[in-house]
């Protein structure tokens, strides 16, 4: 899935080459990540797009075709979501001291982080609080 982040997502084909039920997978995937397979596909997409919006020359909607979306508004809506603003807000920012940051470094700073919902704070509360 990171590498291949472009591609349509095939849960169940993944859930094969894992053996497993694609329920179970579904499962697993969500407790070993914190988010579904579909969520984390995202998240590494508007990762890569983040990364093209910052130096590329390309437009969003292309940007967008690029890392394997194919509705404009639902990827801007997850870049937003992911980042706390629009990706044309995200390329307008300047980005030149990011050049002589490592590739490496600079992916972990601006690594897009999904907001979770309150339930989600509490179920983890109540597991570190269970144990």
């Amino acid at each position: 899935m990171d590498r291949d982040f472009a591609e349509p997502l095939d849960v169940p084909a993944l859930a094969a080459e894992a053996l497993m039920s694609v329920g179970h997978f579904h499962r697993s995937f969500r407790e070993a990540f914190g988010e579904t397979p579909y969520q984390h596909l995202m998240t590494r997409r508007v990762e890569r797009a983040a990364a093209m919006l910052r130096f590329g020359d390309l437009a969003v909607t292309d940007v967008c075709m690029a890392v394997g979306c194919t509705s404009l508004g639902s990827f801007s809506s997850r870049f937003t979501e992911l980042m706390g603003m629009t990706p044309t807000e995200f390329r307008a920012l300047a980005h030149e001291s990011a050049r002589v940051i490592p590739t490496c470094v600079a992916k972990q700073v601006d690594r897009p982080t999904r907001k979770r919902s309150g339930s989600e704070k509490r179920e983890e509360g109540a597991r570190a609080h269970h144990g």
